[in-house]
């Protein structure tokens, strides 16, 4: 059950933060990074949308903040070089059909196109 704190306070961060209107990208990335105690998400290059940010941190996050089952890290550049080196079409395939331990679409089943491809440059850094 300690292994599960962090993702239960991210999710209740957010659902929190998903029934105010009003709340702004700064919020929202400043509970993430307050409720996991890490700093990464201010340090993504990339930026996105409030809609796009709900959906990554209901997704995304679960696995991106911390590792789990070998997942790149949000802002680890060493760890994204090596997938970013395929090209973004098959980084995106893998994304949408899963690849190893990301199950497909990474749990975002309302994600688009556009939003995969902007959480990965969000999570790679910009890059």
């Amino acid at each position: 059950m300690e292994n599960l704190k962090p993702y239960l306070l991210v999710l209740i961060c957010f659902s929190m933060l998903a029934c105010d209107s009003t709340s702004s990208k700064e919020e929202a990335e400043s509970a993430a990074s307050t409720a996991v105690g890490i700093t990464t998400i201010e340090k993504a290059d990339a930026e996105l949308d409030t809609d796009t940010l709900r959906k990554w941190t209901g997704s995304c996050a679960l696995c991106h903040i911390t590792g789990n089952g070998g997942a790149p890290r949000l802002g680890n550049a060493e760890e994204w070089q090596p997938r970013l080196a395929q090209g973004a079409e098959i980084l995106l395939a893998h994304t949408i059909e899963g690849f190893n331990n990301m199950p497909p679409l990474g749990y975002c089943m309302a994600c688009e196109r556009e939003d995969l491809l902007a959480m990965i440059r969000f999570m790679a850094g910009g890059s």
